[in-house]
């Protein structure tokens, strides 16, 4: 089983962003697969409206940017795949995306693979001028742009500058372009019908949150299918599901049975999980146990 390491930096030992970097390296050298966190512009004092139970950040939690500290995460290890669970792409613009994501697969040497999706603030898109309704329509349209400016240089893009003239932008390059052939980007949405077309055409895979073994099997079913009708290769599709860390008597995390909660997501159909801390690691020997036990736990599944 791959095992990626949710590991956001005010997590790591004293919240300090070093110790977070040092974290990354164990993680590296441990052969974890991925290192990702979430991401928030800003948070908003109504945490109510978070879909997957109650909200259980403080309201002074730190969310550092997340493209910026995968650089950092970049410089410092060799192997480790570089995500985000998730970041949440209409937030930027398509150009700019593409460009940020262009230069850290350049800087990683192709490491990177993304979780993408809308969030859940209205607060976010209205505090950078966007309209939270049309949240989904400029999903799509800056994956589009992605994907457009990510292949074949030069490139063509639509036009809409608000009014009957519109066109498109010709013979544009946009250079670094990526290491790799195709950014995996990977959907945290729900596996509904409009989602799973979504992912076919425009993903590579699903990071689901708040669900059970039975509804990743649901949505894995429904994904194929999508995929299939698509004209892609259902084997390729890649599922990452998050495993909720258990607690051990001392106030850590219990390891073994932390990662032995994926067997019936395996069994559905899941291909990857995500395992971190959810309370800030007391010292950079806790930390070092827990990717080790993590690693450990993960290769005997």
């Amino acid at each position: 089983m791959d095992l990626c390491l949710f590991a956001r930096p005010d997590l790591a030992p004293g919240g300090d962003f070093d110790a977070f970097l040092a974290m990354a390296r164990q993680a590296d050298a441990a052969g974890l697969h991925s290192l990702c966190f979430g991401e928030h512009l800003v948070m908003a004092p109504d945490t109510s409206r978070y879909p997957y139970g109650p909200w259980g950040h403080p309201p002074d939690t730190a969310w550092p940017d997340p493209l910026l500290s995968l650089a950092a995460v970049a410089a410092v290890t060799e192997r480790i795949r570089l995500s985000t669970a998730v970041l949440l792409a209409p937030l930027r613009a398509g150009l700019v995306l593409a460009k940020e994501v262009a230069t850290l697969d350049v800087i990683s040497r192709g490491r990177v693979e993304l979780g993408v999706g809308t969030g859940w603030q209205s607060e976010e898109y209205t505090g950078v001028g966007l309209v939270w309704a049309e949240r989904r329509r400029r999903f799509d349209e800056v994956i589009e742009t992605c994907r457009v400016v990510w292949g074949e240089q030069p490139f063509s893009l639509p036009l809409d500058t608000g009014r009957l003239d519109t066109g498109r932008l010709e013979g544009l390059t946009a250079r670094p372009v990526p290491v790799q052939p195709r950014i995996p980007l990977y959907y945290g949405v729900a596996a509904t019908a409009a989602n799973t077309r979504r992912i076919a055409r425009l993903g590579d895979g699903w990071t689901p949150v708040g669900v059970g073994p039975e509804q990743v099997r649901a949505g894995v079913a429904a994904l194929r299918s999508a995929y299939a009708d698509a004209g892609r290769d259902p084997a390729t599709l890649v599922v990452r599901v998050p495993l909720p860390p258990v607690p051990d008597a001392g106030g850590g995390v219990d390891v073994a049975r932390t990662v032995a909660a994926a067997e019936p997501y395996l069994e559905a159909g899941a291909t990857m999980a995500v395992a971190g801390p959810n309370h800030r690691l007391r010292s950079a020997a806790e930390a070092g146990d827990l990717i080790e036990g993590l690693a450990a736990a993960a290769k005997a599944l």
